[in-house]
């Protein structure tokens, strides 16, 4: 009998704390936040220029289609591998090659088609026009995408400040408007960011034929030294911030 009025009072001492600890939360004042935006934007100096090559091979079998593709991107990067550009492999694929034909009006299989695609990227225009003549003419082998954008080294310090920027512009807003209850924003309790860059992207059939008029089109412009002096990068950056206010 004494063990089941201790357990009792036990289980009434446990209810009585747990319902003093949420009166107490229930009575706790939650601060009060306000949610703002903040934004940057800015401009950056285009610095790298590129073009893509891709090779396109069709054979009987897979594997002769994809020899034969992996071979010219094999010459194409011994061509350049002591030339001042930057190579990267963007696709590779293989599938069925297939046409319709209007005499016997069915699909008709080709072959497997093999597509390797490299961007050739470098620090000047004329670079990339002597890129484009190297290859011209070469069979299986199209250039697509000329065009400028900013370096992820010369983009991040941008970013990262334009960062602080659209932070700061938040707290401003967010003082802003809590000045008019008389308050002003105290410490940030979260915060969410996006970015956007807009680069200029042309996409070419094919420049192999007229590698300097599609360079020169591509940049608009090009002081005497070579130096590209076409659009900026165009940077904005966003952020959703959360204030407490004070």
């Amino acid at each position: 009998m004494k063990k089941a009025l201790i357990w009792i009072g036990t289980v009434i001492g446990a209810g009585a704390v747990l319902a003093l600890v949420i009166g107490a939360l229930e009575n706790r004042e939650m601060p009060r936040t306000i949610t703002v935006n903040g934004e940057c934007l800015t401009t950056v100096k285009k610095d790298k220029v590129a073009i893509t090559l891709r090779v396109t091979t069709v054979a009987p079998t897979s594997a002769e289609s994809m020899r034969l593709a992996t071979a010219q991107v094999a010459e194409i990067t011994k061509r350049l591998e002591n030339q001042p550009v930057e190579m990267q492999t963007t696709q590779f694929n293989s599938y069925e090659k297939t046409e319709w034909n209007r005499e016997e009006q069915k699909s008709v299989t080709l072959g497997i088609e093999t597509t390797i695609a490299v961007e050739v990227s470098a620090n000047d225009i004329e670079q990339i026009e002597n890129v484009l003549n190297e290859f011209a003419g070469m069979p299986n082998v199209f250039s697509e995408n000329l065009r400028m954008f900013t370096s992820p080294a010369v983009m991040k310090p941008v970013l990262e400040e334009c960062l602080g920027v659209a932070t700061q512009n938040a707290r401003e807003r967010a003082n802003a408007l809590a000045g008019g209850d008389g308050k002003k924003a105290g410490k940030m309790l979260s915060v969410a960011y996006g970015r956007s860059i807009n680069d200029s992207v042309y996409s070419t059939t094919n420049l192999m034929r007229g590698a300097k008029m599609a360079v020169m089109e591509a940049a608009s412009a090009m002081d005497t030294g070579g130096t590209i002096v076409a659009k900026d990068t165009e940077v904005s950056v966003t952020v959703s911030a959360v204030f407490e206010i004070k």
